[in-house]
């Protein structure tokens, strides 16, 4: 009975790791090619970064769940991905950009170091992160609906897809979405390019301009840290795990400093995709569950080839279909990041001028929107703490 129930235990675990690594995948590579896309990448580059942070975070999931016999699941930052979309081009093109990702994975780095930086970064308000994230999602998640009334024959159907299973089977709502877009590539897309559409690595030598340092390598760090590497750690725990978080930054920074010229944006602990290798769903035996983050991690190195197809496909598209997949992928980000933003009555003034900063494009000095809605957010908080005995800000009832 012991040996059927440990080999239930394996079945579960290898179903769950499989399904983890396909929803994560395809729910989020469209808001990576779009995010590469925006700072500067082109085609191949752009393939590159996909099939990099593919294949590091599927090794950091083997890796770690091997060492720690605890389902650690590694991911692509979905919300350092969307910054990225939403950032405007940097004066100093691809180079710069490559610069602001190495940069992101040496603060990786000197967190797992240093301590009392993790706890800083701990200590950032969820308010003020959640809203410049916010903030940043929504000229993204509202693509979707403007692209629909451009092309509706094109986006009606993924639009339509997405809400069915949204409402029969939402973990699937999102790669529903793309298949959905990829028959409609199929139907009306241009035909793809004649070149290989096997994997290679674009080597880019990385730029340290600061005002793109500042601009996108600072955000990058601290959405990734408060969007995905904190809530990972609280997912984990909520199973009765404890995350290996040092091992986890470590590993993220140095794949991310040693990739970052062939696109490496940044990896991190699973947050959302690591309950499902995590939980219940991985099978009854707590123990066994860590068989879930190695599957996982395979599927992700198998699944690191196809990234220059992907991303053939995504060219071929038609206009504003990658975008709105993207989009969607995103609502549910945006949601929570909104809501998150504003639901402590003692941060909401400034979470409100934080997000507002953040959607508003603002650009001042060479320097991003996402900059100057921390730099506003924080002064607001500020202004609102100081000589109050409570900390807090006025609470209009």
């Amino acid at each position: 009975m012991a040996i059927t129930d440990r080999g239930g235990s394996t079945t579960h675990a290898v179903i769950a790791g499989v399904v983890t690594a396909l929803v994560g995948f395809t729910s989020s590579f469209a808001v990576v090619l779009t995010g590469l896309n925006a700072v500067g990448a082109d085609e191949a580059q752009a393939a590159s970064g996909l099939a990099i942070v593919s294949m590091t975070m599927g090794l950091g999931c083997i890796v770690l769940s091997l060492a720690h016999r605890i389902p650690v699941t590694i991911a692509w930052s979905t919300p350092g991905a969307a910054l990225l979309a939403g950032a405007t081009l940097p004066a100093a093109g691809w180079p710069a950009a490559v610069g602001a990702f190495a940069f992101a994975g040496l603060l990786y780095l000197l967190t797992a170091a240093v301590k009392p930086l993790g706890v800083w970064v701990a200590r950032i308000p969820n308010a003020i992160a959640s809203a410049m994230l916010a903030g940043v999602l929504l000229t993204l998640c509202i693509t979707p609906f403007q692209a629909l009334v451009r092309d509706p024959a094109a986006i009606g159907p993924v639009l339509l897809t997405w809400l069915v299973l949204l409402r029969v089977a939402r973990r699937w709502a999102v790669p529903g979405a793309l298949v959905a877009a990829g028959v409609v590539i199929a139907l009306v897309g241009d035909p793809l390019g004649g070149g290989s559409l096997l994997p290679a690595l674009t080597w880019t030598a990385p730029a340290f301009d600061w005002r793109t340092i500042i601009a996108l390598g600072i955000p990058l760090y601290l959405v990734t840290m408060t969007g995905q590497n904190i809530p990972g750690v609280a997912v984990l725990e909520s199973f009765g795990y404890r995350a290996p978080l040092r091992s986890a930054l470590t590993w993220a920074g140095t794949a991310t400093v040693l990739t970052a010229p062939a696109g490496g944006f940044s990896i991190n602990l699973a947050a959302i995709s690591a309950a499902l290798a995590a939980g219940p769903e991985a099978g009854p035996d707590r123990d066994r569950r860590w068989i879930a983050g190695v599957t996982c991690g395979v599927v992700y190195v198998l699944l690191a080839p196809l990234s220059v197809l992907v991303t053939a496909i995504s060219t071929a598209a038609p206009a504003g279909i990658i975008a709105s997949v993207a989009g969607l992928a995103l609502i549910g980000t945006f949601a929570s990041s909104a809501s998150a933003a504003l639901s402590d009555v003692h941060h909401r003034e400034a979470g409100a001028v934080t997000f507002l900063v953040a959607a508003s494009g603002l650009s001042f000095a060479g320097i991003s929107p996402a900059f100057w809605a921390l730099v506003a957010g924080a002064l607001v908080l500020a202004v609102l703490r100081f000589g109050r005995s409570d900390g807090g800000s006025v609470v209009v009832r």
